[in-house]
This record gives structure tokens, sequence and C-alpha cells, in this order.
């Protein structure tokens, strides 16, 4: 069994390293090893979706696209209780064999896990109806199926000034993938991960039974499911709290070349209440490629020493902020991102501004997506991994992992998160 990513979250000060990553992953896998040897056949099954036994080459490939396992069927379902009648008929049969059970959203699980060797993947997103519903009052929320696209929720909430507080980098991930994992992006300081603005859930079990949580209403579940990598059960439906959304961006990034520096700084910015709305970080080995070169979209505040910086083979870190407001804010919000930017301890001359509208700026991976995708390097191994680093370590490992290993050896982004141990 695995153990849940989120549970360090509760317990010290972190940071979030990705190696070599842009996002968390969205899929996940329920192993339910309980079917005879001679598995009887799926399609006598009554479901309103359908069973594919014939192009299940898809499912067999995921993000990290290291693993291929072909499954024996994919389950396209049109309803809650076609995934529900899967399962309980596997665990009516009894462990007798080791057929599996996968959940997959978008695709976007690293090892594997959105994939079942001789079993079943349950297609989540053909489990998109009924259609998202936003509520709006003092506590706005929307109810959503667990195969939705975070993006798809974002425009929707949109549209009564709403949004989610906290995000993953990427949106083109399933609430089900997301919420199975964590949901960690720049917001996480402020809000929390996305499993810690879920006010509802409804999840298929490892017996079949369709159940709704929540913090009042089987409360075990409720936790065991959040974060729990997919081991307690398939989420169906989630209710996510939302948030006025704001208009505009000002999207900021600065470079240190002190470590020690740079997390102090992000340390300050997650501790008070009125700084930025996103905090990041990301580490730049000495390298001018895709990735890392961001300054095409961003304009230096000082171009001229902007131009006379010179990274001399440096390892640099970069700083990530984002400051939300609405148009009639712009001069309050500048003067606020000033003040906020003069106690940092950045390179001056590596201050690069832009102002972007809420939804792209949320998207904004996206954009790389489509730019890495035209040049055929989006469907390439991913070999990607997440770390939970406590604040008192966090030190030996830049000196270890930064200043030494992957100065000769890195082949991608590095991103930083610093999270509070209150959310």
């Amino acid at each position: 069994m695995r153990h849940p990513l989120v549970h360090p979250l509760k317990q010290m000060n972190i940071f979030i390293i990705e190696s070599f990553m842009i996002l968390f992953v969205s899929c996940v896998t329920v192993r339910v090893n309980l079917c005879s040897p001679n598995t009887p056949s799926l399609n006598a099954l009554p479901v309103d979706g359908h069973f594919n036994f014939h192009e299940v080459q898809h499912a067999a490939r995921d993000f990290g696209n290291r693993y291929q396992f072909l499954p024996m069927a994919v389950l396209h379902p049109k309803s809650v209780s076609d995934i529900a009648t899967l399962i309980k008929h596997i665990w009516d049969i009894g462990p007798r064999s080791e057929l599996t059970v996968a959940a997959r959203g978008h695709g976007h699980s690293l090892q594997g896990q959105s994939q079942a060797h001789r079993g079943v993947v349950v297609n989540m997103e053909s489990l998109k109806q009924p259609d998202i519903h936003v509520y709006t009052g003092n506590f706005p929320y929307a109810d959503v199926s667990g195969g939705e696209l975070w993006i798809n929720i974002l425009h929707e909430s949109l549209r009564y000034g709403l949004a989610p507080k906290s995000w993953t980098d990427y949106l083109h991930l399933t609430v089900g993938g997301t919420l199975s994992n964590a949901g960690i992006s720049g917001q996480a300081f402020r809000h929390g991960p996305q499993i810690s603005n879920v006010r509802q859930l409804e999840v298929v079990t490892g017996k079949g039974e369709i159940v709704t949580c929540s913090e009042k209403q089987n409360n075990d579940l409720f936790h065991g499911v959040l974060g729990g990598l997919g081991q307690f059960g398939i989420i169906t439906r989630a209710r996510i709290l939302l948030e006025a959304a704001p208009a505009r961006v000002k999207w900021i990034r600065v470079l240190y070349s002190d470590f020690t520096a740079f997390t102090r700084d992000q340390e300050y910015l997650i501790s008070g209440e009125n700084t930025f709305n996103y905090v990041e970080g990301f580490v730049i080995i000495n390298r001018t490629g895709l990735l890392n070169n961001w300054r095409s979209s961003f304009s230096p505040k000082d171009p001229v020493q902007a131009s006379q910086f010179k990274s001399d083979g440096r390892t640099l870190y970069c700083l990530e902020l984002a400051k939300n407001f609405n148009l009639d804010k712009t001069d309050i919000i500048n003067q606020e991102v000033d003040k906020l930017l003069s106690q940092l301890s950045y390179i001056p001359s590596t201050l690069f501004v832009s102002e972007v509208t809420y939804t792209d700026f949320l998207d904004r991976v996206h954009v790389s997506e489509m730019k890495l995708r035209s040049k055929d390097l989006w469907d390439i191994p991913h070999p990607w991994l997440n770390l939970l680093i406590p604040k008192s370590k966090i030190h030996i490992f830049a000196q270890g992992v930064f200043g030494n290993i992957l100065t000769e050896t890195s082949n991608g982004p590095i991103l930083i998160y610093p999270v509070n141990r209150s959310k």
C-alpha cells in the first residue's frame, strides 16, 4: 500500500522539490487483487457505457512514457454506477486472481499508475456528466465530475466571477487525479493544496459501494481518499471551494545567485498575510534552452542592466511571484508590489515583469506544452520525481544536489515550492 503524499505537509515547514517536473501526477491506480483465474465475460455486466477489448493500446501509455502495460479492456463509463458495477463484480468473485483496475484521467501518471496489466482501465474522462454546477453565495463551490479537467472548471466558474482557490501548475488534468495525489502549486502556501479545498466527495470504494463523504460524514474515507494515491477508492465527484476571481495578474521573476537568500525571501513571503498570491521558484543550471529561456515572455525593469547581466556559469535560483488584482486597483497594486520587492535580496538587474489575464497566468504551462508538441518533445520519457524536504534539511540538500550532482546532469526544470505547515 502506498502512503498518502499529504501527511508531511501537516507536520513541518517544507520545501517541495520537483526534479525534472512541471506538474503533479493526475492519474491513479486502484488495485483489486480479487478475480478468478478464468475471468468471467465483462460484456455480461449491465453498464450504461461500454467495454472496449480491442482499442486498448492508448491505455498502456502515460505521461511518464517509461512503462507500457497492456490492459485486457477499457471501460468507458456513462455513469458512476458503471464503475461501481465493475468493482463490485470483481469483489464478489473473491481473491482467486490478480486482476487490477486502474482509474485513468488525462494519463499524467509517471510510472504506470494509470495502467492495469491484463486488467481493466476505467476511462474517467468518459464520466463528465452531469455538467459542472457552480453555486454562488457566502461560501461558493462547484460540483464537478471526477473526470472533469481543471481548465474546464476554471472557464465555467469564471462565468460567475469565481474560481477555485488552489491549483496545480498544469490545468489539463482531471479532478480525481490531482485530488488523489495532493494538487500543489504556488498558491498552496496560502490556501493549502487542492485536497485542503474540497468540501465533499463521491467515491466508489473497493467493494463497489458508492459513498458520499466529507469532514462530517464518513470522514475516515474522506481523508483516506484525498491524497491517498487511489488506494481507498475512485473519486467520481467532488465539491470544490471557490473564491472571487481577479481579472489580471502581475507576474514577476527575479534571480538569485545565493540559495540562502533565495529561500529566506521565499519564507518571508509565505509568512505574511498580504504579500503575493503565488510564490514558487526554480533552479537554472546555466541553460538557455526552451524550458529555461523565459526572458522572451517578460519585460526587464531595467533593460540596460539586464542586457549586461552574465551568469558566468553559476547555478541561479529564480523566484517566481504573482499578485492578483482588478483594473480599478492597478495603482495600489503597483505600490504594494514595489514595496514588497524592495524588501527582497535578488540581483537588481534581473527583475522581469509581465501583466497577463488571470486565465493566461493559470494556463501558462499549456503554452509551453504546445511549443514542445510542435517540436515532438512532449511525448518523451519523463523520469520525474517529487520530494518533500523539511526546512531544516533544505540547505544540505541544495549543497549536495544543486551544487554538485546537477551541474553536470541537469536536463530539465527543477521547481521549488515553499509550503506552510499550517495549510
